[in-house]
């Protein structure tokens, strides 16, 4: 089971233990720099182990800032799997997982920061402790340096009487840390599924203290709290020699007064690339923004479904992909994803949108979906529309064999693949297989998609093509009355609920029975399972993609690909 899911996780493993590694690897080569550095020498006396802990976060915190904002950069994903033939298969896939991976950069910064800060409390405590009347040595002549012509400090507390709070909060680097820690709580807070799904807009204006966040981190470092002795200094004052012979600073020849500076701010340099890049990503958004949507139809499908009909000049799309959507009358903050259930071969593109929550319901109202009466093209609501992007979805026609499976209203990306299958089901070489499993509560549902498979299986017996496409639809839930009209008429030639000529299960499938077919009805192949519903039947899933997929690397093997936006 372990071995399956390595074979079908490899590359997931491969990119976490990466990206741990880096961060193992930058952590303990920066504190045992620190450690053992004689610049730093002096700096260690007044701090101790903290200075490394401090700095080894701080690197740690600077190479996730560079990572955090390449997964949320949508064009530029779209850019990459569209461009590069490396990234589809298990390459691809880990594109679609790359809120996943944003996240998990997220965690790694807040577990850093929180090194960092922590560190850094303990680092001006011991700053404060080296101007305490009590302190002697050498301890007390390094805290004192500075106060005399022609000497640069090492530490920046200056004065006793001050608190460690209030001092930390009068330096650039101090106000900046406390602006960094403020922007990431607010950000990490916000960013639960309870929030985004209950107030959109709060979890969205949290998120852009992203900004502050960044301009802060490029500044803080210029407060140069942490100093070190300068490379001319170093080449007369020998520590070794002079460490100990402090009382003799001022007058040896042998050891001048050492000199010290602020190590040169790098923090803007880890995230200047990552940020020019997302200000253009920005800016592409933007204009697109801006581009003219022109509705060409709608149309209000039963069980609370929208179908909107659009246009936009140079827009092309492929099978699979999403498209973001903002109605401005609605909320001028609120981008949703939407499936396009349209084909590339159509003059037009298509979303179909259900009514689940506030957003959605208001937009169906707008359009008159909700018993309203129509209203004319010319008096809709504008949308902007960004996009499209690519998802998992748009490798559906790059393995011999292909599983799809949706839940309710999850069928909409699966209808522009459904509708490309049907123009160009003579040009998929690679293709031999398209199995399609429909899992619905409500009978109305079907009757929009319906139409589709039936001009499709009509289609496909035209072509001789019967074999090219298996679809299971399952109904699972019905009411008496639906239930004896069923039985009434199930000797019927046409299935009484979807009028196809493959009969409606009823209930859930048995996920084990229908693997276990598939798996021996195509021994040797590599086998795509793409899925668009919830998160229970999404771990269902993987667990019998890795339950059925061959340990021999020439057996089956079920490669899982979700749906994410």
């Amino acid at each position: 089971m372990m071995l399956c899911w390595i074979l079908n996780e490899s590359v997931s493993v491969v990119v976490v233990f990466s990206w741990l590694a880096v961060n193992f690897y930058l952590f303990i080569d920066t504190f045992c720099w620190y450690a053992e550095e004689e610049a730093y020498f002096y700096t260690r006396v007044i701090l101790g182990s903290t200075l490394a802990w401090a700095r080894a976060s701080a690197v740690c915190l600077n190479f996730n800032c560079m990572l955090i904002l390449l997964p949320v950069s949508r064009n530029f994903i779209s850019l990459v799997r569209g461009t590069s033939m490396c990234c589809r298969g298990p390459w691809g896939r880990q594109l679609d997982k790359n809120l996943k991976f944003h996240k998990l950069v997220a965690y790694g910064i807040a577990v850093n920061a929180a090194i960092h800060v922590v560190a850094h409390w303990f680092n001006m405590e011991r700053y404060h402790l080296g101007q305490a009347k009590d302190a002697g040595g050498l301890l007390a002549v390094l805290s004192k340096l500075g106060n005399a012509p022609n000497e640069s400090y090492l530490n920046p507390v200056r004065t006793l009487y001050m608190s460690t709070t209030t001092e930390l909060l009068m330096t650039v680097s101090g106000t900046t840390g406390l602006a960094i820690s403020l922007a990431l709580i607010l950000i990490m807070t916000s960013s639960s599924e309870f929030i985004r799904q209950s107030s959109y807009e709060l979890f969205w204006y949290t998120h852009h203290v992203f900004i502050i966040f960044f301009i802060s981190l490029a500044i803080h470092g210029g407060g140069r709290i942490v100093r070190g002795q300068t490379p001319e200094s170093l080449q007369l004052h020998n520590v070794t020699f002079c460490k100990d012979r402090y009382a003799e600073w001022q007058a040896a020849a042998l050891c001048p007064v050492p000199q010290f500076s602020g190590k040169e701010p790098s923090a803007w340099k880890w995230a200047l690339g990552p940020v020019v890049l997302y200000a253009f990503e920005r800016i592409i958004r933007f204009w697109r923004f801006q581009q003219e949507v022109v509705i060409t139809k709608v149309v209000s499908h039963p069980s609370a479904v929208l179908e909107l009909c659009m246009k936009k000049r140079g827009f092309k799309m492929a099978p699979g992909q999403y498209v973001f959507i903002q109605c401005p009358s609605i909320s001028p903050l609120e981008w949703h994803p939407f499936t396009l259930t349209s084909a590339p071969q159509e003059d037009f593109f298509s979303v179909h949108i259900r009514a689940s929550g506030d957003w959605t319901e208001a937009l169906l109202k707008a359009f008159g979906a909700e018993g309203q009466a129509p209203r004319e093209l010319c008096s809709m609501p504008r949308l902007a529309v960004d996009g499209p992007f690519g998802g998992s979805l748009t490798d559906v026609f790059h393995y011999p064999v292909s599983v799809c499976i949706a839940t309710g209203i999850g069928v909409t990306p699966f209808a522009s693949l459904l509708k490309s299958l049907w123009y160009e089901s003579q040009s998929l070489p690679e293709l031999s297989k398209v199995y399609f499993y429909w899992i619905c509560r409500d009978a109305g549902a079907f009757e929009w998609f319906a139409d589709l498979l039936l001009s499709l299986e009509t289609r496909m017996s035209e072509q001789g093509k019967a074999h090219l496409l298996s679809y299971r639809i399952f109904l699972t839930g019905w009411d008496e009355n639906q239930a004896i009209h069923i039985a009434l008429h199930w000797d019927e030639s046409l299935d009484v609920i979807t009028g196809l000529k493959q009969k409606t299960f009823y209930g859930r499938p048995n996920w084990n029975d229908e693997f276990k077919q598939i798996a021996y009805d195509h021994p040797s192949s590599s086998i795509g399972v793409f899925f668009c519903g919830p998160k229970a039947m999404s771990k269902t899933l993987q667990k019998m993609c890795r339950l059925y997929s061959s340990a021999d690397p020439r057996g089956v093997h079920f490669y899982y690909n979700k749906e994410n936006f």
